[in-house]
């Protein structure tokens, strides 16, 4: 990945409604969320939503998809990868990383 490319990256997710929204399409895995559904998840209007969605399209971390009269976004997971993965290519001054990756989902309460 090249720098420009992380950096307009993290330009798009450093506004907090963005950061929200792509959280919400990481979460909704590949099959994402209408743009109804991302508005009232969020409490977002319309033409709000519409330009955050058009930032993090143009930044490549969300793709739009035509489903009859709907339009249903996902989050990039290539694209996420990538940028993850520039961020820590040189972590560690190239020794082996001790940091433990974050989990995937909160480990499980017991009783």
């Amino acid at each position: 990945m090249e720098s420009i490319t992380a950096v307009n990256q993290l330009a798009a997710l450093a506004q907090e409604h963005r950061l929200a929204i792509f959280r919400l399409l990481v979460q909704q895995g590949q099959e994402g969320l209408a743009v109804g559904r991302i508005a009232e998840a969020l409490g977002l209007a319309n033409a709000t939503l519409s330009f955050h969605l058009k930032t993090l399209a143009t930044a490549g971390l969300i793709e739009a998809r035509q489903d009859g009269r709907f339009i249903h976004y996902s989050a990039s997971f290539d694209a996420m990868n990538a940028l993850l993965g520039f961020l820590s290519e040189n972590c560690c001054a190239g020794e082996p990383c001790l940091i433990a990756p974050a989990p995937c989902c909160p480990p499980e309460k017991k009783p």
